[in-house]
């Protein structure tokens, strides 16, 4: 046997690159190597007391068992509430669903809508798991450049412009990962115009970073226009904002034909969440967000460390992030230049490559979110951790010799430019 008797499926797809640093840093790391991990997108603050107790509480009370596949009656209820307490939208049970994960639910929808040769509508830069979720769906991902100088945000023509007769979704992400881009009401409102001239385009909303963001306010789309409601599916979790990444719970509400679907092939593959968890996520969301007025103070100031770090250092720069908990850095200008040992830096994965084998800081490079010339920098770290960390950069990007001529590849990364 050998990888030729693989699904050809299996072609279309790449791990996940944000998996694939991670698996790098704790290689290093077992090999006795201090390595300070830049590169996940969680927060380093433990889950709050009140909702790790209601996990535990749930398990000395038996509460151990399968539970209905959406969720639990108490989640459900939960999630609703939420909606209609924070978003201003209204729910019934049968159009709410919980899942393994936010990524869990966007897959499900995917791959209960498209068919092949159907376009999903991805603006770039991308969370990293989007394409490949639409080819293994077998769509075609229809990747639409978004521009620094425009905040990283899709602008209404672009998205007019891309919208044809084989478009079947628009994925918008707000807070936006890997950007901390934020869309203004106003925005928003420009791009569900757009939509609703084209009553076949369905609405993938994901919202998991709505709490973590640096500008008062936050709009999603089927709540600022409620005629896109009965087509787009607001998906959100408990991972981002209240740090429960490893409880993996995220929910979704839209209309009840698509999630009925979704809960269809939720029965075939992996059935219900945690049981335990989903006790704890009802503690989540019913248990206030008052906790994270600190938490957002301690993270604006590790997003102000970052940034000073940058404007040190000559070739790369970055705008601060309105929402998320990442810097993404413009490092075009350090293409083309070589490394103390004559390695030349010909791509953003050189040198996202460069800092984590010489200075032991994992980041990730621009191109794994579809847009080349750039690292993500998550800050979500102890400050002394972040302080060590920016220090590494910097001394290995002052290591760095000057290039001699434009690199091919940076050749091509203007359309990302500001320009």
């Amino acid at each position: 046997m050998s990888a030729a008797t693989l699904a050809h499926r299996m072609r279309q797809i790449r791990p996940s690159p944000t998996a694939e640093i991670s698996v790098k840093v704790r290689a290093l790391g077992a090999q006795g190597h201090a390595v300070i991990n830049l590169g996940e997108g969680e927060l380093d603050f433990p889950t709050p007391p009140h909702i790790a107790h209601a996990g535990i509480a749930a398990i000395e009370m038996g509460d151990t068992k399968y539970t209905a596949v959406p969720g639990t009656p108490a989640l459900k209820q939960a999630i609703i509430a939420k909606f209609r307490r924070e978003n201003d939208l209204r729910y019934e049970v049968a159009e709410v669903i919980a899942g393994a994960g936010a990524k869990q639910l966007i897959f499900n929808a995917l791959l209960a809508t498209v068919n092949p040769g159907d376009e999903v509508i991805i603006p770039a830069p991308y969370w990293v798991s989007y394409p490949d979720m639409v080819a293994l769906a077998e769509g075609m991902p229809r990747v639409v450049a978004c521009f620094e100088r425009d905040g990283w945000k899709l602008q209404p023509e672009a998205l007019e412009a891309a919208i044809t007769a084989r478009t079947r979704w628009v994925i918008l992400n707000s807070p936006n990962n890997p950007t901390g881009a934020v869309y203004s009401a106003r925005e928003m409102l420009a791009l569900t115009q757009v939509l609703l001239r084209h009553p076949h385009v369905l609405v993938m909303a994901d919202d998991i970073y709505e709490h973590t963001r640096y500008v008062a306010d936050f709009v999603t789309p089927a709540a600022l226009e409620p005629r896109l409601k009965a087509r787009t599916l607001t998906v959100n979790g408990v991972s981002k904002a209240y740090s429960m990444t490893g409880w993996r719970i995220g929910y979704a509400a839209g209309p009840q034909w698509l999630v009925e679907a979704m809960q269809v092939l939720q029965s075939q593959s992996t059935s219900n969440a945690s049981s335990i968890s989903q006790a704890a996520a009802v503690a989540a969301l019913e248990g206030g967000t008052g906790f994270m007025q600190d938490w957002l103070a301690l993270l604006g100031q590790r997003r102000d460390r970052v940034l000073q770090m940058l404007a040190r250092i000559d070739g790369l720069d970055g705008a601060p992030p309105e929402g998320a908990f990442y810097v993404f850095a413009n490092c075009t200008a350090l293409l083309g230049k070589t490394t103390p040992q004559g390695q030349r830096l010909d791509s953003d994965l050189d040198l996202a490559n460069y800092l984590l084998d010489t200075a032991h800081v994992g980041t990730v490079h621009g191109s794994a979110f579809g847009a080349p010339g750039y690292l993500r920098i998550a800050y979500a770290v102890d400050m002394a951790v972040l302080d060590d960390a920016c220090l590494r950069i910097e001394q290995a990007c002052a290591a760095l010799v000057a290039r001699q001529a434009p690199s091919p590849t940076e050749q091509r990364l203007s359309p990302f430019g500001r320009s």
